[in-house]
Parts: C-alpha cells; sequence; structure tokens
C-alpha cells in the first residue's frame, strides 16, 4: 500500500472528442481519492477542444493542466508528453486514461489501495455488466469478460493505457511509451519492457472505469480461437506494423513463425467479417512492410489510408 502524502497526477489524452473529454474530467474531479493535477495533453484538435476547455472554466482550477501539442502525436506521443510533463514536475504516480473514459468516483481509491512503486496497477474498464475487452488472468491461465469475475487484485499479461497507474520509479527504470507506435500496441509495449525490467501487472477489480466494449470477435483455427478486432483500414496499419514492432524487438524468429502468419490470418477473417476489402488488404501490406523496415510514426495519411 502507498504512503498516504504519495502524489498522484492523472493524465488525460484526447483529441477531437470535446464532449468526452469534459465528462472524463468531470468525474476526475470527483474522485475519492485527491489528485494533485490533472494534466490534458490536447493532440493538436482541430474541433475547438482548447477553446471548449477555456469557456467550461475548467482550466480555472488550479489543479488542471493543459499542454496543447502543435501535431498530433498520437496516444504514445500524447502520454509520452504527460507522463514526462507529470513526473519532472514531482509526481509519485501517474493514471492515465483517453478522453472516452469515465472513472468511478472510487476508481482512483481503489487502485491506489493496492498500489505500491515496485508494478503496475490497472483499473477495470467495464460496460454494463462486462469487462469492456477480455482480461487475461495469469494465475487462472483464462480469459474474463464479465466484471464480476475479475478479482479484488490480480496479476495480469497487460495492461491498456486506460485507468493504467505508473510509479516514478519504473519511469526512472523503463522511461517512456515508444511514441513511435503512434497508436496501437504502445500499452502493451511498455508493459512488455516493464516485465522485462523485472516488474509485475495487477488489474484491480473494485477499480472501474466505464468505457466502449470493443468490437471483437473469434475465428477458429483448428483448435486455437483467435481474438480479432474489428478495425478500419487505417487501424489495421498501425495494429499490422506495431505487432511486428513488437515481435521484431522481443520475440525474434516468433516474428515469422507466429507474428506473421497470425497477422495474415487475421487479415482473412477481416475480409470475411468487415468492410473496405480493398483498403483493408493495402493497410495490411504498408503495415507489414513499414513494420519489417522500421518505419515509425504518424503514417496512415502517406499510405492515403
Amino acid at each position: 500500500m502507498i504512503e498516504a502524502h504519495s502524489k498522484v497526477f492523472a493524465v488525460v489524452v484526447t483529441y477531437n472528442r470535446k464532449e468526452l473529454l469534459l465528462r472524463c474530467l468531470s468525474a476526475l474531479n470527483v474522485q475519492t481519492h485527491r489528485l494533485v493535477q490533472i494534466v490534458i495533453v490536447d493532440n493538436a484538435s482541430t474541433d475547438d477542444t482548447v477553446q471548449e476547455l477555456k469557456k467550461s472554466g475548467f482550466l480555472d482550477n488550479p489543479n488542471a493542466k493543459l499542454l496543447a501539442l502543435t501535431h498530433n502525436t498520437g496516444g504514445a506521443g500524447g502520454f509520452s508528453t504527460g507522463i514526462k510533463y507529470a513526473f519532472e514536475q514531482g509526481a509519485d504516480y501517474v493514471w492515465m486514461m483517453d478522453d472516452d473514459a469515465l472513472p468511478y468516483v472510487t476508481a482512483l481509491e481503489e487502485v491506489m489501495r493496492h498500489a505500491t512503486p515496485e508494478h503496475i496497477y490497472g483499473s477495470l474498464a467495464v460496460n454494463g455488466e462486462d469487462t469492456a475487452w477480455t482480461t487475461t488472468l495469469i494465475a487462472e491461465q483464462r480469459d474474463v469478460h464479465i466484471k464480476l469475475e475479475i478479482p479484488e487484485i490480480a496479476e495480469v499479461k497487460s495492461l491498456p493505457f486506460l485507468g493504467f497507474l505508473t510509479s516514478k520509479e519504473i519511469y526512472q527504470k523503463i522511461g517512456l511509451p515508444n511514441e513511435s507506435y503512434f497508436i496501437a500496441a504502445d500499452d502493451t509495449e511498455y508493459c512488455i519492457r516493464a516485465h522485462k525490467a523485472g516488474f509485475k501487472t495487477y488489474i484491480c477489480g473494485e477499480s472501474q472505469i466505464e468505457h466502449p466494449k470493443s468490437d471483437r470477435y473469434e475465428v477458429n483455427i483448428l483448435i486455437k480461437k483467435i481474438n480479432c478486432l474489428k478495425l478500419v483500414p487505417w487501424k489495421r496499419y498501425y495494429d499490422t506494423r506495431n505487432r511486428i514492432f513488437i515481435a521484431r524487438t522481443y520475440y525474434g524468429f516468433k516474428l515469422y513463425t507466429q507474428t506473421i502468419p497470425s497477422l495474415v490470418i487475421r487479415l482473412f477473417a477481416a475480409l470475411l467479417n468487415e468492410g473496405e476489402r480493398r483498403k483493408q488488404v493495402k493497410a495490411f501490406f504498408v503495415g507489414l512492410y513499414d513494420g519489417l523496415f522500421n518505419h515509425g510514426g504518424k503514417r496512415h495519411d502517406y499510405w492515403n489510408l
């Protein structure tokens, strides 16, 4: 358990979703565990997000800080900017989320009941009676999608950057999220890096954040089930590229024996279950190319996706 005087900063990354952002900020402002500062990282929104923030009066709060970026750096770049700022300002812990998160009033209090500087902790993303996405419990070796089946505290394979609590000690050891990912799998890579450094990741079942449910479907290949995420083509590009980035960095030859075959299966599943087939194929192949040749950053505009 943490010390009572630990300084916790929230970091919220936003892009062109001002209504959702204001809803998220309102929920953060009434948390039962005090936040020293709420840091908003605006990824160069074009929907007058900054003006709306000023108009709302939220920025008049002494604990509110806006970091308005000049160009869109994606979730990876936004979280990297926010985390760096928070720890430079003296944060002991940073609690991260996207603008479409709606934390329950006790969400931070519940996660902080378990937090220690030695590991990463996450709130549970929920949607009604379900979890917003599948959670893999290590001890039980099973995937869970019903929120009541998530224990109060449990070790998991990885955590999304949604209710993601990391510490100054972890930041000092492994650094920031990899900005070259732009979006997709930046949180997975960060968790892998943390595991390699000896840190573990835990889900806190009583710390809950309302979040839209991910659109997924299962594909059965022989005796194995592959969980596929429904993606528009430009997001498939980043999903493909960044999975290859991870495999190249951490898994060696498994890139060719597991990752690429899995991505091919996901492409065929998309062609059977999703729209824009030509663009899906293009997104896959240019993602494969950029992943293998290490072309990071924001690239979907370059490929006209």
